[in-house]
């Protein structure tokens, strides 16, 4: 695959010898790798194989079968970590975690249990939150044909944009990952505002709590 070689773009160089050694299954593996460690790029590995299918390097429908393959592999095995956890030993991590409660996880179990089903299938269009949304699944112990099927499908849609992008734009397919890169930027200064926000109310209650208590102490 020389011409990908080439033309790699921002891909770091693993990813681009990956494609260049196995082709679509490389892809797939790429994609797989980045369910589970979110900081990898697939705004770049997505438009880069779209790139080396319409250079003929990959066909196109093997880069769209092996990257939803790699989604789905790489989801099942964070599932299977949330699995593990299980529920429990899960509260117990996270009620040891700074401005937690043990009711605020209850609160999110319930939402998850009402809305789970969308938030796994539109989560696999949001950076991080798509990877990261496979654990409470498994926590959950979600119904395995259903996420898989929602995951399936989400992963689908998502993996299809970006490498027909890359596939319609040839040369020019890092126009793509510019764009995604804005996207993603928007996506965690939207998160980081909201955990902020979170946090400050969490604070101030801690410590209104804590001068009630001690004006009662002083009272009595």
């Amino acid at each position: 695959m020389t011409v990908m070689a080439a033309d790699a773009g921002p891909a770091p160089q693993w990813i681009n010898s990956l494609m260049d050694t196995l082709g679509a299954p490389g892809a797939g593996l790429a994609i797989a790798l980045e369910n589970l460690f979110p900081p990898l790029p697939s705004e770049v590995i997505l438009p880069l194989a779209g790139f080396a299918s319409s250079t003929g390097q990959m066909n196109l429908l093997a880069a769209l079968l092996w990257t939803t393959a790699g989604s789905v592999a790489g989801a099942l095995a964070l599932y299977g970590v949330g699995a593990l956890l299980g529920r429990e030993r899960t509260v117990a991590i996270a009620a040891r975690l700074p401005l937690v409660k043990v009711a605020d996880i209850e609160k999110t179990e319930a939402w998850f249990l009402k809305h789970g089903t969308k938030a796994v299938f539109f989560g696999r269009m949001i950076p991080i939150f798509r990877s990261l949304i496979s654990v409470p699944a498994g926590v959950e112990r979600m119904p395995l044909p259903v996420f898989t099927a929602l995951t399936t499908l989400g992963s689908a849609i998502w993996n299809t944009i970006f490498v027909l992008a890359g596939y319609l734009l040839g040369d020019n397919w890092t126009e793509v990952t510019t764009l995604a890169s804005a996207y993603s930027k928007v996506v965690l200064i939207t998160a980081a505002v909201a955990l902020l926000a979170f946090a400050t109310v969490r604070l101030r209650r801690s410590t209104r709590a804590r001068s009630e208590r001690t004006r009662a102490t002083d009272g009595s």
